[in-house]
């Protein structure tokens, strides 16, 4: 039986995905991508082509590389998908920095979903979100509460931004942000949607504390807008594969640094107690 032809819209949301999978990783071989997607490898050159003539990623010499000056952010699903042993590393360290109880603001980056999973292990907080999926999670455990953020929702984030976030939360005040971004280079912090750029800096001016998770994937890229720089925050938690230079922006800045390790987490059960978590804190 021939193999139904995909369709136009069918051809984008892949072609979306080849994009969003070589923007997570910064660079990939078109092989890789080929056996992935389970296409040929015609078919991907044509894929690629057409997100060249974009002007989204380069094409050379049998690679696929996202062009340097624009970051895509990774569609939702894919996100939760990717970077899973730093994602539970870096909530392993976060849980420790927790107050007991409070109003915590948590933007909608993936990289907090396992640790929203396990706010009950520390306390019991009301969290403020723009996120749907942290608002489902924190809705589902025993401790904690959820406030959505109202706003305009896109759907490809499953999360609200534009003015009506940013003025809700003018008028609030929370104990802790816990909050991640898209790109940092030079330890300043870009995300390629202006709207969610402003929503990170009105979640700054709300808080009290603030709280940077970011995998090292994460460093040494840009996107359009920048919100702030990592001096910010009182604490960037992030893995051991931050690049050097990164590392001493971040210490040159006066920001506490906390490197994990994601081999340990791996091995270990979600929320077993064991032995102190190793972790690298610098200044």
């Amino acid at each position: 039986m021939a193999r139904a032809r995909t369709t136009t819209a069918g051809l984008e949301r892949r072609r979306q995905a080849v994009l969003a999978r070589v923007a997570a990783d910064g660079e990939m071989d078109i092989a890789q991508l080929v056996e992935e997607f389970g296409v040929s490898l015609m078919t991907m050159h044509r894929d690629l082509d057409v997100l060249a003539g974009r002007a989204l990623l380069r094409k050379s010499r049998g690679r696929a590389t996202i062009v340097p000056a624009v970051t895509v952010e990774v569609a939702s699903e894919l996100r939760r998908r990717t970077r899973l042993a730093e994602k539970e590393a870096i909530a392993e360290a976060a849980l420790r920095e927790l107050p007991p109880r409070g109003v915590i603001l948590m933007d909608d980056s993936t990289t907090l979903f396992p640790l929203a999973r396990r706010l009950d292990e520390c306390g019991s907080y009301t969290v403020i979100t723009n996120s749907v999926g942290i608002a489902r999670i924190v809705a589902a455990t025993e401790r904690s509460k959820a406030i959505l953020l109202g706003g305009d929702y896109q759907s490809a984030f499953d999360s609200t931004t534009g003015p009506e976030v940013s003025r809700a939360l003018q008028r609030l005040h929370a104990d802790l942000a816990l909050m991640s971004a898209v790109a940092i280079t030079g330890g300043r912090l870009y995300h390629p949607i202006q709207g969610y750029a402003a929503v990170k800096e009105a979640m700054l001016d709300a808080a009290q504390r603030h709280l940077l998770l970011v995998d090292s994937s994460k460093f040494g890229r840009h996107a359009p807008f920048s919100h702030r720089d990592v001096s910010a925050y009182d604490t960037v938690i992030t893995d051991r594969g931050v690049p050097q230079d990164e590392e001493r922006t971040v210490r040159r800045l006066g920001t506490r640094l906390l490197l994990v390790d994601p081999r340990v987490t791996a091995g270990r059960p979600a929320g077993s107690p064991g032995e102190p978590f190793p972790m690298t804190s610098l200044k």
